[in-house]
């Protein structure tokens, strides 16, 4: 028995603090510990105390329900070097500054904390944002996992800024605007598709350093995770084969989809579904702008009036923080009032529970790539609003390429009769049709991928496989 035990791949899973990385990563974690992983995985005090504040029964362990099931998944938080009460929405450059500069020696103190307690351990699984992944795991004797949790297409953008650059198309003063047709495995891509990041001509700022490291580092990556899904991808991940040995193994969900048991949400979730349970099949539009980007006050009230326009009813989930913390109540005035027969507007949900719900017929969205997978897997077309980094190239994604949905504005400053037309051509029966169909084929790609012998399934079996027999040659720390 103990031989077996000291079998088991144990590795060290440290997601990126931030909503949308968490999900993917305790999914992940979940679903590696049921392959007969240990995990330890470590979060940062402020996710987790976020966390708790939104889950009050949740105690000093996300994971203690998940363990009874049998699963070895341990847990630990570690401070990202600002006090945990500091509004990271708010001062999101200073939060991306700690992370670049503080996080990594706190992460060496637990990391080397576990290692030197005797623990076994063979991996360090972390989010490819990271910057210090590949020195940690090398200091520790550690194989380095990369996971990415965003697609192929903006993984292989990023890995290529040195093409992208010597080209012209980033980096300059005055950036070339045609097509980009030189990515190995990217047939074609419009500069303004990319991620918001390389359509900045200011390339200096914090955020613009940690891809600029991150992406050094991911270059010593043993492994690189990704949660797409191969056939969706399929030239990109082909063509990256070539650089890095690239795993697609998603998408990555919760075991039972809509109820997770793990507290992963950072607000406290508003109960629909009695709301939702009165409305017609497929009529209620689902608004919600993700858990990272804001929206400029000005855009949200044309949002607003155009939804009001629409005539349609609506589910709008509203962060406290969307437009600014300082600015809790961005509305027009009246607005509520007006729309009060034929809406729901809650700070925050489970989304999984909203869009698997009959009554949920299209989604407004930023794009953020778990709501893209989400809405998939649930056969929802989308609306798509992007506003940050992988937004862009998301919506592409979903709208030139997949065609399962369509954007909320073609210009910008966005105007509340564009909003309405869109809303009502997305959820009407008739010219909605075309994207509720194209959204079931999509889906169909991801079921095959998680079918028995699917792509994703034998990716992720190939990969642990892999794992072990590099773990037989590489030195493990004791």
């Amino acid at each position: 028995m103990a031989d077996e035990s000291s079998q088991k791949s144990h590795a060290i899973f440290i997601p990126y603090p931030l909503q949308g990385h968490v999900i993917p990563s305790v999914n992940l974690a979940i679903k590696l510990a049921s392959k007969g992983f240990t995990i330890t995985f470590i979060n940062t005090h402020a996710v987790h105390h976020q966390t708790a504040k939104a889950h009050p029964d949740i105690g000093s362990d996300i994971f203690a329900k998940v363990r009874e099931s049998g699963l070895d998944i341990r847990y630990a938080t570690v401070s990202d070097g600002l006090p945990v009460e500091f509004d990271r929405s708010l001062n999101h450059d200073q939060f991306m500054a700690s992370l670049l500069h503080e996080f990594s020696a706190h992460v060496d103190e637990v990391v080397g904390r576990i290692v030197g307690s005797g623990e076994k351990v063979h991996c360090l699984i972390v989010d490819t944002f990271f910057v210090w992944s590949s020195k940690i795991a090398k200091k520790f004797g550690l194989l380095y996992v990369s996971y990415w949790t965003e697609p192929a297409l903006v993984f292989t953008l990023y890995y290529h800024l040195d093409l992208l650059r010597e080209n012209g198309h980033f980096g300059q003063q005055e950036c070339r605007e045609d097509t980009i047709k030189y990515i190995p495995g990217v047939e074609a891509v419009e500069p303004r598709d990319m991620m918001s990041y390389l359509q900045d001509t200011d390339t200096t700022s914090v955020c613009h350093q940690i891809i600029f490291n991150a992406f050094q580092d991911a270059k010593n990556a043993d492994f690189v995770l990704c949660n797409t899904v191969q056939d969706l991808e399929l030239g990109t991940i082909s063509a990256l084969h070539a650089k890095v040995p690239f795993y697609a193994i998603g998408p990555i969900f919760p075991p039972g989809f809509t109820k997770s048991n793990v507290a992963t949400s950072l607000w406290s979730e508003s109960d629909c579904s009695q709301w939702l349970d009165k409305k017609p099949h497929g009529s209620v539009l689902y608004a919600s702008f993700g858990s990272y980007a804001h929206v400029k006050k000005s855009e949200l009230i044309e949002i607003a009036k155009g939804l009001a326009l629409s005539k349609v009813s609506f589910l709008w989930v509203l962060r406290p923080d969307i437009v600014s913390s300082d600015d809790t109540d961005p509305l027009p005035v009246g607005f509520k009032e007006e729309v009060k027969d034929r809406s729901m507007i809650i700070p925050w949900c489970c989304q999984n529970a909203v869009l698997a719900h009959p009554a949920t017929g299209g989604f407004l969205t930023h794009c953020g790539w778990n709501s893209v997978l989400e809405s998939i897997w649930c056969g929802v077309p989308l609306l798509c609003f992007p506003l940050l980094t992988d937004q862009f190239t998301n919506r592409k994604l979903v709208v030139d390429d997949w065609k399962m949905g369509i954007n909320l504005s073609n210009k910008r400053p966005i105007t509340k009769e564009e909003v309405s037309d869109n809303v009502n051509c997305l959820m009407s029966l008739k010219s909605g049709d075309e994207y509720r169909v194209k959204v079931k084929e999509v889906r169909k790609s991801l079921e095959n991928a998680l079918a028995p012998n699917g792509s994703s399934g034998t990716n992720l079996d190939l990969f642990i496989k892999q794992l072990k027999a590099k773990c037989q040659i590489k030195p493990i720390s004791q």
